[in-house]
């Protein structure tokens, strides 16, 4: 509990948008690109930031590279859900579930 988690691409923080291409799980920490293009190879590091130890921490950078020859590996398209077996909410309030589908 009150973690939370940015992303820094070549040393400059990413600032994403909720309805954009890039997205940052605040339930796991992972950044998905919905869309990969030039612009996006580069090196990417994950910071941590806790507001109760009043600290942030950086990990080590990963290199995003493009691929020429298509092939998708790990990456074949499917639907990724993680999803706990029951949520619960107070009436009124918001609950947020998130669904990727990964993929070409």
């Amino acid at each position: 509990p009150g973690l939370s988690y940015a992303w820094i691409f070549n040393d400059n923080t990413l600032y994403l948008q909720e309805d954009s291409r890039r997205f940052v799980s605040q339930e796991t920490g992972n950044l998905y690109l919905a869309k990969v293009e030039p612009w996006d190879v580069g090196n990417y590091t994950c910071a941590v930031s806790s507001a109760g130890a009043q600290r942030r921490v950086r990990g080590p950078p990963t290199a995003l590279t493009l691929r020429s020859d298509g092939v998708m590996g790990e990456y074949e398209p499917k639907i990724e859900a993680r999803l706990p077996e029951t949520t619960h909410a107070a009436k009124g309030s918001s609950v947020r579930l998130e669904c990727f589908a990964l993929g070409k």
